[in-house]
């Protein structure tokens, strides 16, 4: 196992270095001088790393944890550990295969857990300024009414979808349905989807937290089979993030600040499109519900170091 973890890891090294090279690389013009690399001169090929290396290269954090951008903090408990937003980039795109430009603040993990385990999930931190999200229509929305015009906008969306290149999906239904807290303007719900072509579902999570000009996002990246422990540890997560003064909700000042385009329903839906009260279809779900990454499930969502179980007295030990 350890030596297929090796070769997949080295893989992804060499065509890094492949396109930094050719990124780098300029046709030569009459007036350029040739230069020919001796081997003697090259630079040496960067060294294969083991799973037991790529964890050991995370630095963990707990405590209070200051994000990007004096935004807010993050009270990490024993429980947990945050991973920066260059660690965090290595997890999501060296180690569960994503594309570049995830624009991460970081991530969360349980303690004890590695991201390259088995049963492994965490919590991917972003932030979204697209200003002031009002919560006036929190206590009357409609989940159930909610719920079924979310199905419609995303069956309508297969479509398109399918012509991207892109599987279609179904909304099943509440996977937990959505909560809010009005007094700490923070929201939570979590969402059951079918792709077409993938047996096992989908669970998408999310957390929100409502500030002076827009939202930190916290998404859970787990399976549906993780639902019942996210459930168990979604007050501690939340609890963890604060705005700073400055970035608080209570911090609005609506004579320079811009209000959002969407309220708290629009906001589980997927937003709207500004001025016109229709939600944003598929396409917008691909950056923030993590469709790039859950398209190529198998049943889990882990692709390069995703740990194999192998005979019951190795499970402890292999990776």
């Amino acid at each position: 196992m350890k030596t297929i973890l090796t070769t997949a890891l080295l893989t992804l090294t060499l065509a890094s270095t492949c396109l930094s090279w050719a990124e780098s690389s300029a046709p030569a013009t009459p007036d350029s001088p040739v230069v020919t690399e001796t081997p003697a001169a090259s630079a040496p090929s960067p060294q294969p790393m083991s799973a037991e290396q790529f964890v050991a290269s995370l630095h963990k954090q707990t405590g209070k944890v200051t994000l990007p951008g004096d935004i807010a903090t993050l009270d990490v408990p024993a429980s947990f550990y945050y991973l920066s937003p260059a660690d965090a980039a290595k997890v999501l795109v060296d180690a569960w295969g994503n594309p570049p430009g995830q624009d991460t603040l970081g991530m969360l993990f349980p303690a004890g857990m590695t991201p390259l385990d088995d049963n492994a999930w965490g919590v991917n931190i972003q932030y979204e300024e697209e200003g002031h999200v009002e919560d006036d229509d929190a206590d009357t929305i409609n989940y159930d009414d909610l719920l079924t015009q979310m199905k419609d906008d995303m069956l309508s969306a297969n479509d398109s979808r399918k012509q991207a290149g892109y599987p279609g999906i179904e909304l099943v239904g509440w996977a937990e349905p959505p909560h809010y807290d009005k007094e700490h303007k923070k929201l939570y719900w979590a969402k059951e989807l079918k792709f077409d072509g993938v047996q096992i579902n989908t669970l998408n999570y999310n957390v929100r937290v409502l500030g002076r000009k827009g939202v930190l996002v916290m998404n859970f990246v787990a399976g549906m089979d993780q639902l019942a422990e996210i459930n168990r540890n979604i007050d501690p997560v939340m609890a963890m993030a604060n705005f700073n003064q400055g970035h608080r909700y209570l911090d609005f000042d609506p004579s320079v600040d811009k209000v959002a385009a969407y309220g708290i329903g629009a906001l589980i839906a997927g937003k709207v499109l500004a001025k016109t009260g229709l939600f944003v279809g598929l396409l917008l779900a691909l950056k923030k519900f993590w469709i790039l990454l859950l398209a190529g499930l198998f049943g889990g969502f882990k692709t390069l170091f995703r740990r194999k179980k192998e005979a019951p007295a190795q499970q402890n030990i292999d990776v």
